[in-house]
């Protein structure tokens, strides 16, 4: 999906479609604002939110943000950014929230927010260390959240980078990255480390690249691109390399692309192949792959109790919007085959499925996680709490995003109602909510609804 941007002549606020089945675009609805260096998130509900932006050559920063419903092809409004801004990131979280960091808005910022699908509201999160603006935020194999470099309070680039730890709500500095960039790329690898390319400071425009490694918080050099180049693209490819696209350099926009291979080194036969998995799949169910040499060349355990056998698949499932990776468990397997436990909180859209035996990553299939359609609700369980508190739970599809709306007047309109929060899916299809503002012992009327 594009949307918004500048044509040369005006700013937009029209979208597009892609589809990958023929290699055409087609318009769909137009959002009600245009804009341009916002950000768009696909939700786990399947619809898109876009933040912030600017819609002139003034700069002034935008607070709206607008939904995309996929179903009916409309926009429509959401709560707005308690902070406008432009040339921030946007990065969808395990839980389904979304991570909005820095930009610029009359000057670089350091603070963050959240939204929640589930209610349309944003709530502040513990600010940057650092003010910056056209950094990149990429989310980790934990979790956790790494952005890097962009620029700050002034023009010049930074060189250094911090971790958003949602547990605490807190940012956390990292060993100091080799080069100071901005507009730059960054890329989750299948090995769990990232890599970021280009990019540039003050005058000067970057072939160079390097490597962040979650497991010692370290940034380490690895081989430069044969173009410097800045705002361009970077792309994981099936095959586990990285697809860099276009960009400038000085006053020259570039039409080559680059390939970044990880280098494992490891002989092809020795490589697992997938030959079919279970497209679409449903939240809930089991995910299954055939293919060949699923068990390894080496490494099975010879009996010692310091030796692990690493001949076995390990799959992976990775997101393509979100960059969320999920290592699935096995039911069973063989030499030729794979089931997974059945998969929950993971976002839908396409995503890539890879098997890795001895460490060696088969080529990715992509798989599409289907939207979950809520059902009618069945209440389980309703009590009040030892604090006053009244909770309640009931079941559903997996994956569902609900919302909680309350009043005292069941015969208000909707519009009326307050929303409470997000509802917590406890285990897979079980939802649960705690309302610890009902402790006056006045009456109060719940409804629950998915975005």
């Amino acid at each position: 999906m594009a949307v918004g941007g500048y044509n040369g002549l005006s700013y937009l606020s029209s979208a597009e479609l892609y589809d990958p089945t023929n290699g055409t675009w087609r318009d769909t609805g137009s959002p009600a604002t245009p804009r341009i260096r916002h950000t768009a998130t696909l939700l786990p509900n399947a619809k898109v939110l876009v933040t912030g932006g600017t819609t002139n050559s003034s700069g002034v920063a935008l607070l709206s943000a607008e939904l995309y419903d996929a179903t009916t092809r409309t926009w429509t409004t959401t709560g707005p950014l308690n902070n406008a801004r432009y040339a921030h990131t946007a990065t969808l979280l395990y839980n389904g929230t979304v991570l909005v960091a820095g930009g610029f808005n009359s000057g670089t910022l350091t603070n963050a927010e959240i939204y929640d699908p589930a209610t349309g509201i944003w709530t502040p999160t513990g600010a940057l260390n650092l003010a910056r603006r056209q950094h990149t935020t990429t989310l980790l194999p934990d979790g956790k959240v790494l952005v890097a470099d962009g620029q700050g309070k002034s023009n010049p680039s930074l060189s250094n980078s911090e971790v958003y730890d949602p547990v605490t709500g807190t940012w956390s500095s990292t060993n100091a990255m080799t080069a100071p960039r901005y507009n730059h790329a960054a890329t989750l690898l299948p090995n769990g480390k990232v890599l970021v390319a280009g990019g540039g400071n003050i005058g000067a425009f970057y072939s160079s690249a390097e490597l962040y490694d979650p497991a010692t918080r370290k940034w380490t050099a690895t081989s430069s691109m044969t173009n410097s180049r800045l705002s361009h693209t970077a792309t994981l490819l099936p095959n586990g390399k990285v697809l860099v696209a276009g960009g400038a350099t000085n006053t020259i926009v570039l039409s080559g692309v680059e390939l970044y291979d990880v280098g494992l080194g490891f002989d092809a036969s020795w490589q697992p192949q997938i030959g079919t998995v279970t497209s679409p799949l449903k939240l809930g169910d089991s995910l299954a792959i055939t293919g060949s040499q699923f068990r390894g060349v080496s490494g099975g355990s010879g009996g010692n109790s310091q030796d692990s056998p690493t001949d076995y698949p390990v799959v992976q499932l990775r997101s393509l919007e979100s960059g969320q990776t999920l290592f699935l468990s096995p039911t069973n397997w063989s030499a030729n085959s794979f089931a997974s436990t059945p998969i929950n909180r993971f976002p839908p859209g396409y995503a890539l499925v890879t098997v890795f035996v001895n460490g060696i990553p088969s080529t990715s299939s992509v798989v599409n996680v289907s939207v979950p359609i809520p059902t009618a609700p069945k209440l389980i369980d309703a009590k009040t709490l030892t604090n006053g508190s009244f909770q309640f739970a009931f079941t559903n599809s997996v994956g569902v995003i609900f919302g909680v709306l309350t009043t005292t007047n069941v015969a208000w309109p909707l519009t009326n109602w307050t929303a409470l929060g997000g509802v917590t899916e406890i285990s897979p299809g079980q939802f649960q909510f705690t309302d610890p503002q009902a402790t006056d012992g006045g009456q109060r009327f719940y409804t629950i609804r998915s975005p």
